[in-house]
């Protein structure tokens, strides 16, 4: 998945919004969620390992919510 991609996803299916930019690090913040901070190089793919642990570990969606996400990305 392209990091814009994954970007969108945060953004429009779980409501996060960009806060600020520090080098290719970007934190995200969405009220009720924890705070993301991805790494964004817009030239590479996210592996669909780091989707999971973003989506799973970070953001603490379940698994089958977090398919469900990507599904309708």
């Amino acid at each position: 998945m392209k990091p814009r991609r994954l970007l969108r996803l945060l953004e429009r299916e779980l409501g996060y919004r960009q806060v600020s930019i520090e080098g290719s690090h970007r934190k995200l913040v969405c009220p009720g969620r924890p705070t993301l901070i991805i790494s964004f190089h817009d030239r590479e793919e996210v592996s669909s390992v780091a989707v999971r642990a973003i989506l799973i570990k970070q953001a603490g969606l379940s698994l089958d919510a977090a398919k469900e996400v990507v599904r309708h990305a």
